[in-house]
Parts: structure tokens; C-alpha cells; sequence
């Protein structure tokens, strides 16, 4: 299992001056990986861990000089470089996945509160992900630049992965002819969310008189959970019978344009919400209402948990690279609890990991 260990950290260069480091970093990171994995959240979680586990590390690791101080795990984690960190992210989602035709990538943004309490809109830290939904894996992230927001990030993330065949959806920041062209050119469909920014666009797809024609199809379906009552109905047209020439033009990509409307009973209150999508595919409308439900998994299944079962909003590790690096580990380590079979929550199976060495060892999966 040493090989293995170090095969897994081995493609991270280590930022530190050889010749003078006491400790392993394949070592230092394989704890501070069974710590999120076993309940734990900090450094000094990170040290307790090492040592309770102490005999079972020793039969995993080299452990050249004992268990590493939690200032020697805050330090190695503040000086890691997070781009070497996301592409041992990126690859160790393409192992677990079985590529991604045919499936939906879901683009959105999440803050670390804990990292910049003070901050406000994507000032601190904000980080872009990418989520694909049927297999629940992130697959790649890129850090939102202070005093800018998603929509440098979005070609940047784009950039670095591979979406053949897949549909990509995005929020309405994403909604940019730029994006449109880099996703089509990356052999991908996209699903973009139109809002009132988009200004002439969502005129165009919101006005009510290009929906009062005959629509291409339409669907209804409704759900219930939690005290919530909640029916989508979704008609699609072509695109062509709602954009004007000019922005048909602007926008030659667009196949379809999609009208959901959601009406919301919560306590006896009902609400009710339309939005608007272009898409470059041709599908009916039960197909969009699906897909457009199934982006809002990366809220439900990544940031939830990761704020939830990780507490990640709650740690206050803000220094250096530290917060991006622990971010990435946790990505990693619900991979694995999310790939397991058995019937436990993701909480009760960090906490049977924390207890049981061998269930722990069948998460990892090395």
C-alpha cells in the first residue's frame, strides 16, 4: 500500500527545499486525507489522528521522523501549489469515471465563508466547479480572481477539461457567445440559463407573445418532500421562432429555447417562478425539465455537503494556499464516500471510518 500511497501524491511537486524536510509530503498528505475522511476538520485533528492511528500508519508509511505538528501540516498545505492539487483532482475523478458522454457537466460557483468572513460577493474566496451529475464527481475547479467574478473563470475551467459529448450547463453568468463557442468547439452541448443581464436576449426569450404560437412540446411533472409541494412545466420552441434575426445571428449556436415555470406550496403558500434557457440541442421538453433539474445536484450532492458533512464554511484555516488545498482534499475524499454501496449516510460513513481501519480502507479504495 506504500506504492500506492505514493504513486497517488506522487505527481504534486514539493514546494519545500529538499535536503531539509523531516517528513514525507506523500506522508503529511495521506493523514490530512484520512482526517477529512475520519471526522476530522483542522490541523490539530490532523496530529490527533496520526496519533490514534499511530500503529496502522506505521504499516502504511514511512514515518521517517514520527507524526508531523499541526504547524508542519499547516505549513505544507499553505505552500502547496492548488494547481498541482486540482490536477490530482481531475485525475483521480477520470479514474473513478466512466467518461462523460451523454452526461450532464453542471457549472457553478461556491464561496468558502470561513476562508474571507468579512468579504463580500466573490471577493475572498469563491471557487468555480465542475460537477457531473450521474456520477457525482467533481471533475475540475478553478478559483474565482478577487475583483473579478465567474465569467473569467468559466473559460479558464472549460479549458482545462474534457467534455466530448457531454451537455454542459451554466447559470445565467455563463450566458456568453464566448462560452457558447468554447463549449460547441470542446464537441459539447450547452444548457445556459437566461436572465434579466442578458438584457435584448431575454426580452426576445421571455416575451410573451412568442410563446401564445404553438409550442414544439411541452411537459409537466411534479415532486414532493419536506413539506414542499412543487410542479415544473417546461415548453420548448425553436429557436429560430423566437430570436429575432439580428441575435440569431449573434447567437447561431442556439437550437432551442426553453420557458420553465415552477409553482412552489410550502405551509400553505404558493409561489411561482419562470425562467429561460437556450440550448444548442434539439430535445423535447420532458428532456429539458430533467436536465434543467438535474444541474441543481452540484448544490445538493457537492456545496451541501461540503458545508454540511465537511463544515467546511465553519474552518478557519485562511492562510496561504491552505483553505484551496483542504477544499481539493475534500472533493477528493467524497469521491470515495460517494462511491460506496452501502446503505449509511456520508456522515455515518466518515464516522465508521473513523472507528474501523478496514471500512476505512474500503473507501480509500487503494
Amino acid at each position: 500500500m506504500k506504492k500506492e500511497i505514493e504513486d497517488f501524491f506522487g505527481s504534486l511537486t514539493d514546494p519545500r527545499v529538499q535536503g531539509r524536510c523531516k517528513h514525507k509530503l506523500s506522508d503529511i498528505l495521506f493523514i490530512a486525507f484520512c482526517t477529512l475522511l475520519s471526522n476530522g476538520e483542522d490541523f490539530e485533528d490532523m496530529v490527533e489522528f496520526a496519533e490514534q492511528r499511530l500503529d496502522w500508519l506505521k504499516g502504511v508509511l514511512d514515518l521517517p521522523n514520527g507524526i508531523p505538528s499541526h504547524d508542519t501540516f499547516n505549513r505544507v498545505l499553505q505552500i502547496i501549489d492548488p494547481k498541482s492539487l486540482t490536477q490530482l483532482l481531475q485525475a483521480d475523478a477520470s479514474v473513478l469515471l466512466d467518461g462523460v458522454k451523454d452526461k450532464l457537466i453542471s457549472f457553478d460557483g461556491k464561496k468558502i465563508k470561513g476562508a474571507a468572513p468579512k468579504s463580500t460577493g466573490n471577493s475572498g474566496l469563491y471557487i468555480l466547479n465542475a460537477w457531473v451529475n450521474e456520477d457525482r464527481l467533481c471533475i475540475g475547479q478553478q478559483r474565482v480572481d478577487d475583483k473579478s467574478n465567474e465569467i473569467t473563470a468559466i473559460p479558464k475551467l472549460i479549458d482545462t477539461l474534457e467534455l466530448s459529448g457531454s451537455v454542459v450547463s451554466i447559470d445565467a453568468m455563463g450566458c456568453q457567445t464566448g462560452i457558447a463557442e468554447m463549449i460547441i468547439k470542446k464537441d459539447a452541448d450547452f444548457l445556459l440559463a437566461v436572465k434579466g443581464n442578458q438584457g435584448t436576449l431575454f426580452e426576445e426569450v421571455s416575451d410573451y407573445y412568442n410563446w401564445t404560437d404553438k409550442v414544439e412540446s411541452h411537459s409537466s411533472e411534479w415532486d414532493y418532500g419536506h413539506g414542499r409541494f412543487e410542479v415544473r412545466k417546461c415548453r420548448v420552441k425553436k429557436a429560430d421562432s423566437v430570436l429575432s434575426p439580428s441575435m440569431a445571428a449573434k447567437w447561431p449556436m442556439v437550437k432551442t429555447v426553453v420557458e420553465i415555470v415552477s409553482e412552489r406550496t410550502l405551509e400553505n403558500i404558493t409561489s411561482n417562478e419562470t425562467r429561460y434557457y437556450i440550448s444548442s440541442e434539439e430535445e423535447n421538453a420532458e428532456y429539458f425539465n430533467r436536465v434543467v433539474r438535474k444541474h441543481w445536484g452540484i448544490e445538493n450532492h457537492l456545496h451541501w455537503h461540503l458545508d454540511v458533512t465537511f463544515r467546511e464554511d465553519a474552518s478557519r484555516s485562511r492562510k496561504g494556499h491552505a483553505p484551496v488545498n483542504l477544499n481539493c482534499l475534500r472533493k477528493m475524499v467524497l469521491h470515495r464516500l460517494s462511491k460506496m454501496k452501502d446503505k449509511l449516510s456520508l456522515k455515518k460513513r466518515r464516522y465508521r471510518a473513523s472507528m474501523n481501519t478496514d471500512y476505512m480502507l474500503k473507501v480509500l479504495g487503494f
